[in-house]
Order: C-alpha cells, then structure tokens, then sequence
C-alpha cells in the first residue's frame, strides 16, 4: 500500500512539472510575438531646444600684477600677507638697507668732495682771466684753467648722477604696491634673501578686482566654429554644485595649443562675481547655447540609436517614399550623410524604418526637419527582456524521473 501512495505521488509531481514547463514556453512565445510588449515605444514630442558645446575651464583674475625687486637684499619686514586688500603705494615688504644706506653715504660724499674741487677750479679760471688780462700769462695757460673748471664741472654732475641712483636703490628696498586689489599670493617670508641679478623675483601676487573674473576655457577646434563673442554662457564649480552661474564670451584667442594631435582654442569667458564666491583656480564646467528652436518636432537620441536585432523589420520598400532608396535589384544600400537618420515604428508584429531630416539636438532630444514623423507617433527606443528568441531553450526545462 504504501508503495502504491508513493507512486501516485511520484506521478502527480511529474504531471505539475509539465504543466509548469508548458505555462512558461507559452508565455515566452506570446512575449515574443506581440510588438508591443516586446519593443519599449515613446512618443514623438513637440518643444524648445538648445544645442550647447561644453569645456571645462579654470576662473582667474582678470588683472594679477607680480610685483618683484629690483634690488637684492634679506627679507626684513612683512606688513601684508595672504588675501589682504592693499592700496596703491602702500608698503609690502621691507629689505635689509644698511649696504644702499653706506652706499648713499659714500656717493655723498664723492659729491661734496667734486663740489669743492669745482669751487678751486672756479677760483683758477677767474684768476687765470685777470692775469691774461693784465698779459701776466699766456693764452694757453688760460685754456687750461678753463679745461680744468669744466672738468670739475662734469665730476660733479657724475658724482650726483650716482648719488640719484644709489638713493633710488635705497628706495627700493621698501617694496610697494604698483595698484589696489587683493594679495592672492605671497612667495617670500622674513629672513629670506632675494636675488635680483638676472630677472626680478616675483614677491607678491595682486589681484586687482575679485568682483571681476575671467574663465580660460578650452574648446576643441570642432566646436570653435560655432561660438562668437557675446555669447551667453552657463556653468558650475565644484564648491556650488547645485548654483548655476553666468557669464558672456569676451574673447577667442587666435593661438592654438595642440596636445596629443588634439587642437584647442582658449576662449576668455567674462564673469560677474559681486560677492566673490568665486575664488581664483575654481574648475568651471562651462556650457555655451550656440543654437535654439522654439516649438519643434523633437525625438529622443535613443531611437536614433536603436536598430533591430533579429529579422523582424519590413523590407526596404516600407520606408519613406521620398528617403533615398537603393535600387532593389543591385542590393546596394542607401547613403546617409550628417542631417539624416532612420527611427523604426512598429506595424501589427513587424518593424517599419521610417527616414528622417535631423536638425540640432541637445544630447537627449533631435530635432527632426523633414518626413513622416508627427506628434505623437511612437518609435522604438529599445528592445524588453522578454522578447527572446524562440529558438533558444526556456530557462525553464523539464528533466525526467
């Protein structure tokens, strides 16, 4: 009895199993078989649109001064230091003056030294005349008291040429603002020796006005032919990601830099920054409109991309009348050039290629131009998991006992 009871149940198990098996091969067939279920389908839509180009760019100051020396000397005095504002001639930085100050002392001396020599050669020359006059000399004793006060003379103002410098050198080492604005960096500390033999060493960086800032973007030559001045300009930084700022294209500079085969352009982005959150060195992700339409046919990117995996679209004659067309006998294919593109809309169980005229788009969306679409036809934009092919094994399989 007992074995009886396990053989019916041993039967009954088998019987569900198949019926399992049989439900799930039926459903993969009628998944397969209906177009609508097995293609995700969107309708064609209607709208505005903005093509854009996009670059990445670094915000700068419009006017940083580098403000050196011109004399060499230690670090003696700091009176300003990292973003402070400063003033026209207000005082940076001091040097050790004491070898231009013995340096001032000595020209000075030299002048008085040439001034009294001058004073004797004055003397010689007056009494030179007198005695000339009287014929006590001759004429060219004369000229050589003359020759000798003219000398002095240029001694002299040799002497006070070097003084005027020595004293401008002495000067130097109070190191002064050129212009108003912010010190946006500072590359000396007390102590330290600068040296100006060959170049002048940049001491401090001023910026001149935070509440105007500039973008140096780059910009592939592909894109370069569709921006111009004035342009509007959209971008964000990393420290506001949820901020949108604006700004206008000021300039597109001539000079090319090539990287790799690769050719930029750097275009200067002009940007309004009255409360300064925008500091100098932020990483701009800038994005400029170069063209819009208003209220036109607009199908999204992905239908564009979309092609049939299988054998399950119309043959060629099922496009559009007025796309280009091969001829049926030679079996070549048609051409496409840049401002066309083929969308597939479904017919009962079957794919239809339908030939469109593009226009811009804006990455998600194109515009379509030119012929069958409308609103709110629907084009496939991918194909459902459930669309299998019914040749392939179900992941479903009966195994007997």
């Amino acid at each position: 009895m007992k074995m009886q009871g396990f053989g019916r149940s041993l039967k009954l198990l088998t019987v569900l199993a198949l019926a399992l098996a049989a439900g799930a091969v039926w459903y993969a067939g009628r998944g397969s078989g209906d177009g609508g279920k097995r293609y995700t389908l969107q309708p064609v839509g209607q709208g505005n649109l903005t093509q854009s180009v996009s670059a990445n760019g670094t915000l700068n100051p419009v006017t940083v001064v580098n403000v050196g020396t011109q004399v060499s000397g230690t670090v003696r005095k700091l009176h300003v230091d990292f973003n402070s504002r400063v003033e026209k001639n207000q005082m940076l930085a001091e040097l050790d003056d004491v070898l231009l100050a013995s340096q001032v002392g000595q020209d000075e001396a030299n002048v008085k030294n040439h001034a009294a020599a001058l004073e004797l050669a004055t003397a010689n020359e007056r009494r030179s005349q007198s005695l000339f006059a009287e014929e006590y000399i001759s004429r060219q004793e004369l000229d050589t008291g003359v020759q000798a006060r003219k000398s002095a003379q240029a001694q002299l103002e040799q002497a006070q040429a070097a003084l005027r410098k020595s004293r401008a050198n002495l000067s130097y080492t109070v190191i002064r603002s050129p212009v108003s604005g912010v010190v946006v960096d500072r590359q000396i500390d007390v102590g330290q020796t600068v040296a100006a033999s060959f170049q002048t060493p940049t001491l401090f960086k001023i910026a001149q006005d935070l509440a105007k800032m500039q973008i140096d973007s780059a910009f592939a030559e592909a894109d370069i032919g569709q921006i111009r001045e004035g342009q509007a300009v959209r971008f964000n930084v990393d420290a506001f990601p949820n901020r949108p700022f604006q700004g206008a294209v000021k300039q597109i500079r001539l000079n090319p830099t090539t990287q790799s085969n690769v050719v930029t352009y750097d275009v200067v982005i002009a940007v309004d920054n009255p409360d300064q959150v925008l500091l100098p060195g932020m990483t701009a992700y800038v994005s400029i409109g170069v063209a819009q339409r208003e209220n036109v046919l607009l199908v999204p990117n992905a239908a564009l991309r979309f092609k049939p995996a299988d054998g399950t679209a119309k043959p060629a004659e099922a496009a559009p009348r007025n796309a280009d067309k091969a001829a049926a006998g030679d079996g070549q294919k048609r051409r496409r050039d840049a401002s066309s593109g083929t969308v597939w809309v479904t017919a009962g169980e079957q794919l239809k290629p339908v030939s469109v005229m593009l226009g811009i788009t804006d990455g998600r969306n194109t515009e379509i131009v030119g012929g069958e679409l409308k609103v709110g036809d629907s084009v496939v934009i991918g194909e459902n998991g459930t669309g299998k092919d019914k040749s392939k094994p179900s992941g479903l399989q009966f195994r007997p006992f």
